[in-house]
C-alpha cells in the first residue's frame, strides 16, 4: 500500500541518464541513425513521442516509404537507397509482401530493441534542454534534453555530448536557438527557377488517409456533425472513389497557409472534416452504387506532415545542384526524388495536387547538410536537413531521410572515436568517414574509396568455376506488340556489337530502331542518339538484323530502343541476369510521368524522355543474339568498390548452365581472415513499396540464397544459409590463416545466374 500526506506541489519521477548521443525523433531518419550509431559502438538513446517507429511510414500514418526509385517511374536506375534501410525494407518485404502496415511497425521496432546499444523511449516527448555553460563552445552547445513519458508519468533528463535533431518539426533545433528557415526563399536570393511565388504558397500541408474495405453486407454510414457538408467546396471532389485508400489519397492534403508547427491541431481537424465528408459522398451521394457492402476500416488520428522548419547547415543544399548533379567532395548521402512541390492550398486548390519536376539521374547531399551552422554538437537529419524549400522538395521523402539519418550514425561514431564536433568530421576525417559510410552500405555517387584494409585489394588474383560473357539470351513464348517504345539497355565498352531480335510483323510496316546512351555514363536518361535505322518490314515471324558502326570510348549502357509500332509484335526472354534489363517509353502518372518531361517554362529543369522498366513477373529482357559477346561481367567486379550497377554491371555473373558455382580469391603468402563482407544483388531497381502494393516476391530473384566459405585446404569456415539481404557479414570464431578463400554458391534457379557484387576480407 502507498499512502502519502497531503503537499502543496508533487514532482514527477525524473529519471536521469547519459549517452553517447541522443537522438530525438523515432521516424525513419532516426531510426536508420540510431541502428547505424549503435552497431559503429555508440550509446544510443532514441526518444520519440508516438508509441510506434517510422513517424509517416508507421501504422499511425501509413504512407509507404520512397526515394529515388519514385516507383519505377524516372530514369534512376538500381536506385534503391542502400545501408540501414536496404535491410529494413528486404525484411518487410520478406516478412510482410502484403504491405501489412502492422506488421511493418515490428520489423522496424525488431530492429531497434535488437541493438544492445540502444535506449528506447517511446511516448516520450522532449520540451526543454540545457545548454552548456562551460566549454570551448559555451551557449552553442547542447548539454541534456529534457523528456516527459505521458504513459508512465515519468520525466526523463538524457545528456549526452552529442546530440541529433530527427524530429520533424525540430523541436531540439528549435529550443537550442540553431539557425533555422520556414518557408519559401525567393527565386533572387539563390537562383531557383522553380521557387514558388506567394499565390503557389511557401509551405506543403499535412495529410491524412483513409481505409475501407468491402465487408459482403450493405453498409450505411452516419456521418459525425463535424465532416464537410459540401463535398463540392473542394475542387478534386470528383477524383473520388471507393477503390482508393491508404497513401494513394495523399492529395487529402491542407495547411500550407498555417503554421505547420503550432497549427497542426487545427489542420488535422480540417483533414478529418474533409475525410469523413469524402467518405459520406462516396457512400451516400447515389455516384458510387459500388460502396453499398464499404465500411470505413481505418482513419489517420495524426496527420502526416510534410513541412515546417528546415535548419542552415554550412552547406545549403538548392535546386541546382539536383538538376545538375553536382559532386561534392564531402557526400555523404543521396536522392533522386522529384522536385515535388504542392499547393499550399492543398485539397482546396483548384491547381493539380503536386508539381513535380525530375533529374536525369540520381543526386549527391553533401555532409554539411547535416549539422547545424551555430550549434557546435547537434546534427540534423530527416526533412529538416540544410536545404532550401526546393531542394526540400525533394529531400524530404522517407528513403532519401534514411540514408542522411545512416550518414549521421557514422559521422557520430567518429565524432566519439576522435572527441570532435559534427563539423571536425568533415574537416580532418572525411576519408574515414567515407569508407565507413561505403562499408555499411550507403551509396556515394561520383566518389572514388579505398579500402587499404580489405585483404581481397591485395590478392594476387580472383578465379571463377565460370563467369557469363553475355552473347545473347534464348527467346520464349512470350511476344508482345510494341504498344510503348522498348529499349534493350546492355552494358558497352568498345564497339556495340550487331544484334538480331525476333519479330512478329501483323502487316507493312517500317519500324524504326534507334542506338542511344546517356550523356552521362552514370545516368540511364537516353538523351543521345548515336544512330537510326528504319526497317522495312513485311507480315510474319522473322529475325531482324541490326548491325551498328557506332563504338563506345567509356563503360556505358547502350539502349537499342524500338519504337512504338502496335503492327510489330517482338520475343521476350524469361532469363534475367544481373545488370541487364528492358525499359519503356510508357507513363506513370503517379509521379508526373507523361513519356516525357517538357517544362512549359524556364523552370532550371531539363526536358527528356522516360524510359523505365516493369514491375515483375512482367520486365521481361528482349530475346536477343549478339555478334560478340559482352564481358562485363568478370571477377574483377567484385573488388572494384561498387556496390551496383552504375555504368556497368559490377557484378561477377555466373554462366547459366554453372550448376556450382563458385569463386576463389588467390593470395601470394598467407593472410589472416576474421571477417569476411558479402554484397548480393537483391535488385536494387525494385522500389519495395511497404504499404499498398502486393509484392510478387518474398526474396528477389538474383539474391544468393546459400554459400558455403572454404580456405585453401578446402575445410568449410562459415556458411550462410536462408539469405534474403544485400550484405551478409561473416565473423570467424578463430581466425582463419590460408593462401586462398573459395565462396561455393547452391544455385538452382536456372533462369537467372549466380551472381555477387562484392567480397571483402579483414
Amino acid at each position: 500500500m502507498i499512502q502519502e500526506e497531503a503537499s502543496a506541489k508533487r514532482t514527477p519521477k525524473t529519471i536521469e541518464s547519459a549517452a553517447d548521443l541522443v537522438i530525438v525523433g523515432g521516424g525513419l531518419s532516426g531510426t536508420c541513425a540510431a541502428i547505424t550509431a549503435a552497431r559503429a559502438g555508440v550509446k544510443v538513446t532514441l526518444i520519440q513521442d508516438r508509441p510506434v517507429l517510422g513517424g509517416n511510414c508507421s501504422s499511425e500514418v501509413r504512407l509507404w516509404i520512397l526515394g529515388a526509385t519514385s516507383h519505377m517511374g524516372n530514369n534512376n536506375r538500381w536506385a534503391r537507397e542502400g545501408g540501414v534501410i536496404d535491410e529494413i525494407m528486404l525484411e518487410n518485404i520478406y516478412r510482410n509482401p502484403d504491405g501489412n502496415p502492422l506488421i511493418f511497425d515490428t520489423v522496424l521496432l525488431e530492429k531497434v530493441i535488437q541493438e544492445p546499444n540502444i535506449t528506447l523511449l517511446l511516448n516520450t516527448a522532449v520540451f526543454d534542454l540545457d545548454k552548456k555553460t562551460e566549454s570551448r563552445n559555451a551557449g552553442d552547445e547542447i548539454a541534456a534534453v529534457h523528456a516527459f513519458c505521458s504513459q508512465n508519468s515519468t520525466k526523463y533528463k538524457v545528456s549526452a555530448p552529442l546530440f541529433c535533431d530527427a524530429s520533424g518539426d525540430g523541436i531540439v533545433g528549435f529550443l537550442a536557438g540553431a539557425a533555422f528557415r520556414m518557408g519559401a526563399e525567393s527565386m533572387e536570393e539563390f537562383g531557383e527557377k522553380f521557387a514558388p511565388d506567394k499565390a503557389y504558397g511557401e509551405l506543403l500541408g499535412h495529410s491524412m488517409y483513409f481505409y475501407s474495405k468491402d465487408v459482403g453486407r450493405p453498409v450505411k454510414f452516419i456521418p459525425p456533425s463535424y465532416a464537410l457538408q459540401d463535398i463540392t467546396e473542394i475542387p478534386r471532389y470528383k477524383t473520388f472513389n471507393p477503390k482508393d485508400f491508404g497513401c494513394r489519397l495523399w492529395w487529402l492534403e491542407f495547411g500550407g497557409r498555417m503554421d505547420t508547427v503550432h497549427d497542426t491541431e487545427k489542420i488535422k481537424w480540417e483533414l478529418w472534416k474533409v475525410v469523413y465528408g469524402a467518405w459520406n459522398y462516396i457512400k451516400n451521394s447515389g455516384e458510387f452504387p459500388e460502396s453499398e457492402n464499404m465500411t470505413l476500416e481505418w482513419v489517420g488520428t495524426i496527420p502526416g506532415k510534410r513541412e515546417s522548419r528546415r535548419f542552415e547547415g554550412d552547406y545549403m543544399l538548392k535546386q541546382q545542384d539536383i538538376v545538375e548533379q553536382k559532386t561534392f567532395s564531402d557526400t555523404a548521402a543521396f536522392g533522386g526524388w522529384s522536385l515535388d512541390l504542392h499547393p499550399a492550398d492543398g485539397v482546396y486548390s483548384d491547381q493539380s495536387g503536386c508539381n513535380q519536376w525530375h533529374s536525369k539521374g540520381v543526386y549527391s547531399i553533401p555532409y554539411r547538410c547535416f549539422y547545424s551552422r551555430n550549434i557546435t554538437n547537434l546534427f540534423i537529419a530527416g526533412r529538416i536537413i540544410s536545404a532550401t524549400h526546393v531542394a526540400f522538395a525533394s529531400t524530404r521523402v522517407m528513403a532519401t531521410s534514411a540514408v542522411g539519418g545512416q550518414a549521421v550514425g557514422i559521422a557520430a561514431a567518429l565524432a566519439k572515436k576522435y572527441g570532435c564536433t559534427p563539423r571536425e568530421v568533415g574537416q580532418q576525417y572525411l576519408e574515414e568517414y567515407q569508407l565507413e559510410l561505403w562499408r555499411s552500405g550507403q551509396y556515394l555517387p561520383q566518389t572514388v574509396i579505398s579500402d587499404h584494409e580489405d585483404l581481397v585489394q591485395k590478392a594476387s588474383g580472383i578465379s571463377a568455376s565460370s563467369q557469363l560473357e553475355l552473347t545473347g539470351l534464348p527467346g520464349s513464348e512470350h511476344w508482345a506488340p510494341i504498344v510503348h517504345s522498348v529499349a534493350q539497355m546492355l552494358p558497352v565498352n568498345g564497339g556495340m556489337p550487331d544484334m538480331k531480335v525476333r519479330a512478329d510483323v501483323l502487316e507493312n510496316t517500317t519500324l524504326e530502331v534507334e542506338l542511344r546512351k546517356s550523356s552521362k555514363a552514370f545516368n540511364h536518361t537516353p538523351d543521345v542518339t548515336i544512330e537510326t535505322k528504319s526497317l522495312v518490314l513485311s507480315p510474319g515471324k522473322q529475325e531482324i538484323q541490326l548491325d551498328w558502326d557506332a563504338s563506345f570510348d567509356e563503360e556505358c549502357y547502350a539502349f537499342v530502343c524500338f519504337l512504338k509500332n502496335e503492327k510489330v509484335k517482338i520475343q521476350y526472354s524469361e532469363k534475367r541476369v544481373t545488370g541487364i534489363l528492358t525499359v519503356f517509353n510508357a507513363t506513370n502518372p503517379a509521379v508526373s510521368n507523361y513519356g516525357k518531361q517538357e517544362p512549359t517554362e524556364d523552370l532550371g529543369v531539363d526536358t527528356f524522355e522516360f524510359w523505365c522498366p516493369q514491375r515483375r513477373p512482367e520486365g521481361r529482357n528482349l530475346a536477343f543474339q549478339l555478334s560478340e559477346p559482352l564481358a562485363a561481367f568478370g571477377t574483377n567486379n567484385l573488388r572494384n568498390g561498387l556496390h551496383r550497377p552504375i555504368a556497368a554491371p559490377n557484378a561477377w555473373v555466373a554462366n547459366f548452365d554453372d550448376d556450382a558455382p563458385s569463386v576463389t580469391i588467390h593470395w601470394n603468402e598467407e593472410v589472416s581472415i576474421n571477417q569476411i563482407e558479402l554484397v548480393f544483388d537483391t535488385d536494387s531497381d525494385h522500389p519495395m513499396e511497404n504499404v499498398i502494393y502486393v509484392h510478387p516476391e518474398t526474396i528477389m530473384p538474383f539474391c544468393v540464397t546459400e554459400l558455403a566459405v572454404k580456405d585453401g585446404q578446402g575445410i568449410v569456415v562459415a556458411k550462410i544459409t536462408g539469405n534474403h539481404q544485400t550484405r551478409r557479414t561473416i565473423s570467424l570464431e578463430n581466425p582463419v590463416s590460408t593462401r586462398s578463400l573459395t565462396v561455393n554458391i547452391l544455385h538452382t534457379n536456372r533462369d537467372v545466374p549466380a551472381s555477387l557484387f562484392e567480397i571483402r576480407c579483414y
